[in-house]
Parts: C-alpha cells; structure tokens; sequence
C-alpha cells in the first residue's frame, strides 16, 4: 500500500487532467473535420503533436542535470500555481459564480467561426491552424503535467501512461459517438485534478525544503483531504453569497 499509493496517485492525476485537456483539443478537431472537412484538421493536429513530441526529446533530458531537491522544489511550486488556478475556476463554477464550460456550445462557436471562413480562399489553411493551436495549447497543458507529476519522483513513465490511457480513451469516444463529449463531467474532473496537483506541489514543495512528512508518501493522502475540505467549504460559502446576491438583485 505505502508503494502503490504515489504510483497510483501519479498515474491517475496524469490521466484525468489529460482527459479534460484532450476533451477539449478534440472538441476544436471535431469542428474542424466537420466544418472543413478532415485533411486540415487531421493535418493541424498530426503538426501540434510532432512539434510537442520535438520538445519533449529536446527539452526533457535536461531535467535529469537539476539537483533532485531543486527539482522538487521548483516543480512543487509550479504545480501549487497550476492546480490552483483549476482549482480556482471549478470552485466558481461549482457555487455558480461562473458559467460551467459546454463542450456542445464551444463546438457550435468553432463551426460558426469556420463556417463565415468559408468564402475565403484560405479557408483550409485557417481551419488547420485553428486545430494546430488547439491541440498544441491543451498539449502543452497535458506535457507540463505530465513532466511535474512523474519527474520529482522518477514516476514520468508512469505519469506518460496515463497521458496515452486518456488520449486512447477520447480518440476511441470521439469516433465512436463522432460528437463533442458534452456529458463529461469537465467541472468535476478539474475540481479533482485542481486538488491533485495542489496536493502534489504542497508535498513536493516540502520535500525540496527538506520537510518530513509524516508518513512519506502516505502523507499525499493527508494533504488532499485538507485542501479538499477547504475547497468544499469555499463552494459552500460562495453559492450561499452567490445565491443571496441574486436574490437582492431579483428585489
């Protein structure tokens, strides 16, 4: 248990944030191919991937000439910003604050915007830029998380695993149903994810400090349930002030 517990915290932080990242790169895709047909689409996607895949060959091996502890450090401090700010926006979006996204309404605003490209004569190459930026944004997002969970603990095969397990997945959804995977429960997914690498950064920040958890690794569980708790009470708080606000306005 006290070994299986960061690899399976690892694995599964690195699969649902990928998830929602390649849910909404492949949402972009999906209305490039419908809208402008799948040679731009496929292309500006195939190009993202060779560009991230390029970055990662370049830029990877140097992780291993940093200092563990600094490394720690560093990638705890990033992860505490990352998860935060998904953590952020699901707390809004679960008191009503903010808007939940809609992966059917950003499909209908891509193909509209695709659709008035239509008459100009770089319409393919607007729409496989449209799915090149798609894919290389939300990949970006899907290779930093991948890197900071698995590289402060030598976990980045592990962490990549997953990655692969959540693009298969999409791919394998979206070409099944050949619509945008509206009824993923996004909001929830980054409420989880936002508290997984929260919990991440605040562990391995201690640990590039030199901390001692109580419980080493065990202790990843520990630090979730506390940012856990205060996120619940957050979301509590602000719908109730939310709700009353509303109400004053509705007077």
């Amino acid at each position: 248990m006290h070994e299986l517990t960061p690899v399976l915290s690892t694995v599964t932080a690195s699969f649902l944030a990928s998830f929602v990242e390649v849910v909404e790169a492949f949402t972009i895709v999906l209305a490039v191919g419908v809208t402008r047909g799948w040679r731009p689409a496929l292309t500006g996607a195939a190009s993202a991937l060779a560009l991230l895949a390029a970055l990662v060959l370049a830029f990877g091996p140097l992780l291993a000439l940093v200092p563990i502890t600094l490394l720690q450090f560093a990638v705890g401090v990033l992860l505490v910003l990352f998860g935060m700010r998904w953590l952020r926006k699901a707390i809004l979006r679960s008191a009503g604050v903010i808007a939940l996204r809609d992966e059917e309404a950003a499909f209908s605003r891509e193909t509209d915007a695709l659709s008035h490209q239509a008459d100009d004569r770089r319409a393919d190459y607007l729409a496989g830029v449209a799915a090149f930026k798609a894919v290389l944004l939300e990949g970006v997002e899907v290779v930093f998380i991948v890197i900071a969970v698995g590289s402060a603990h030598g976990r980045t095969l592990q962490a990549g695993l997953g990655a692969l397990a959540a693009f298969m997945l999409v791919m394998l959804i979206g070409l099944a149903v050949h619509r945008p995977l509206a009824r993923v429960p996004e909001n929830a997914l980054k409420f989880v994810v936002g508290l997984m690498l929260t919990s991440f950064g605040v562990f391995w920040t201690g640990e590039g400090l030199g901390a001692e958890w109580p419980g080493e690794d065990l202790a990843l569980l520990a630090i979730f349930a506390v940012i856990a708790a205060a996120s619940f009470a957050m979301v509590r708080r602000l719908r109730g002030s939310h709700a009353a606000r509303a109400e004053g306005i509705a007077r």
